[in-house]
């Protein structure tokens, strides 16, 4: 394996680009499932289930849940685009062998996934928190500070999920990452109730997992709360972002560099 650490080049945004204008040719379908799944959610378990269980954490359960889905929704986005998408563009299409046959780099071709997977996780969790404005579950002006913490927690789900894709002999493989790990993750991690709600024993557990920390920055912002550890939040995000994205440039090299 070549253990050289990956060269960052601007070429990474051709990449980037290259995905948006091919996402710009389905952009009504998926801004449509963006607008109604978090809509479903919010209705269904916000009002439904919220209105047994009352404000939470000084806040509605609406505005909890909303909250929490902020933070859930990049991750699942960036996941999925880094599973699916880019399994299909590098073994089905063999989009990425076109890629290298120009002057593009295998780290170029990460870097500008992990770009995309970023900015769609970006839309995602933008789109409800439209929603969460429309239905009135968001209502503080700091709501708008967590847009680029959407794009940084895209980033953190991207590597991982780019590293699963490069070691993936088919598609039923993920079946092992979104089980195992994003779906505990999107459980256990805050999104649906407080962590300090758990067992003692689990919640130093649930503290190593990215989700936790999405969470603890996003829920706050944007309900107008103050903040706790935001740097280190920020440092364990970035910290996962940069070790995703060096060993995604490892294996995708060891897949498409025979």
């Amino acid at each position: 394996m070549n253990w050289q650490r990956p060269n960052m080049r601007r070429s990474m945004l051709s990449v980037w680009r290259r995905n948006l204008l091919v996402w710009k040719k389905l952009i009504i379908p998926s801004a449509l499932f963006n607008f109604v799944e978090p809509l479903f959610y919010l209705l269904g378990l916000g009002l439904g289930l919220g209105s047994f269980i009352g404000d939470m954490d000084g806040v509605s359960y609406l505005s909890f849940l909303a909250t929490g889905l902020l933070a859930s929704a990049a991750m699942n986005t960036a996941t999925y685009e880094g599973l699916f998408s880019v399994y299909t563009r590098m073994v089905p299409q063999q989009t990425y062998d076109g890629m290298l046959a120009t002057s593009l780099e295998v780290d170029d071709i990460v870097g500008g996934e992990m770009l995309w997977c970023a900015t769609k996780g970006l839309f995602s969790s933008t789109a409800i928190l439209l929603v969460g404005f429309l239905i009135g579950a968001i209502d503080h002006w700091q709501a708008i500070l967590c847009l680029p913490l959407f794009f940084l927690i895209g980033l953190c789900f991207a590597g991982p999920a780019i590293v699963v894709s490069s070691l993936a002999p088919s598609y039923d493989f993920f079946n092992y990452y979104v089980t195992l790990l994003l779906t505990p993750m999107f459980i256990f991690c805050g999104v649906f109730y407080p962590v300090r709600t758990l067992p003692d024993f689990i919640q130093p557990f649930i503290q190593l997992l990215p989700l936790s920390h999405a969470v603890a920055l996003v829920r706050p912002l944007a309900s107008g709360q103050p903040l706790s550890n935001p740097l280190l939040h920020i440092a364990v995000l970035a910290a996962f972002a940069c070790i995703g994205y060096y060993f995604a440039v490892l294996l995708v090299r060891r897949r498409l560099i025979k």
